[in-house]
């Protein structure tokens, strides 16, 4: 049996797809989701072979509930906005389907899918970090599990990001967290009018520095409002007073 999860906010949305896919004896349905919460559960349940994601959905976005899952099954796009992002999409996914979703267009992306699922040779999980992000070009918010709880950071709150390993520790005022990223992506995707990389294992929120410092010989560091002390490389030195105006 093909075991597939539906998560989509929208019941009718969701009606339509258990209608075509009942039609399939070799399909068993075993979750239907209205929200990203509910499918990270699911998924660690169900183990299923196959998801039907929205895109667009409250609380968690079909891409941030991706993060959020370690090995991901294959996944078939559902969306009502064609945004150009989404052909990205077509090397990692299935298939991504438009809504109103018609019944051919349906049967044309999972029969995609049960040929693949028919192949002898297990193939590669599906990598979608490379374009996880296309859709916005700046983070407005950073989605972390701890244990078994999804905390949703909202950029503002964040303090410093500290490189720990191949994860980033989060610092805010509710403590740290950790992502798995890398200090390149968040440079990359943070505001450069906000943020700057002080160091190769720092980047600051700049209404978080107090003052610069000098530290040993032709070196300095960032002392924070809260008191932390930040070592601060001359490339990012550089940055640093480029940025503040000095």
């Amino acid at each position: 049996m093909i075991k597939v999860i539906l998560i989509d906010d929208e019941p009718l949305a969701r009606s339509i797809l258990v209608e075509y896919l009942s039609q399939d004896p070799s399909v068993s349905i075993v979750a239907e989701c209205g929200d990203g919460f509910e499918g990270v559960k699911a998924i660690q349940q169900y183990q299923p072979d196959l998801l039907f994601l929205d895109v667009q959905m409250p609380k968690l976005t079909g891409f941030e509930m991706l993060e959020l899952v370690e090995n991901p099954p294959a996944v078939i796009f559902t969306t009502a906005f064609d945004d150009y992002a989404l052909k990205a999409f077509e090397k990692n996914a299935i298939d991504y389907l438009m809504k109103p979703i018609s019944p051919n267009r349906f049967k044309q992306a999972f029969e995609k899918f049960k040929l693949n699922f028919a192949k002898p040779a297990a193939e590669p999980t599906p990598n979608y970090e490379a374009v996880i992000h296309q859709e916005e070009s700046k983070l407005d918010r950073i989605v972390v599990k701890t244990g078994t709880q999804i905390k949703i950071i909202p950029v503002p709150q964040i303090k410093y990001l500290e490189a720990y390993d191949d994860y980033v520790k989060i610092h805010t005022p509710d403590g740290l967290f950790l992502k798995n990223k890398t200090m390149a992506f968040f440079e990359k995707h943070l505001d450069e009018q906000t943020f700057v990389r002080i160091h190769r294992s720092y980047i600051i929120k700049v209404d978080q520095l107090a003052r610069i410092e000098p530290w040993e010989k032709d070196s300095f560091v960032a002392i924070l409002i809260t008191g932390e002390k930040l070592n601060i490389s001359k490339s990012g030195y550089a940055r640093l007073k480029q940025m503040i105006g000095i």
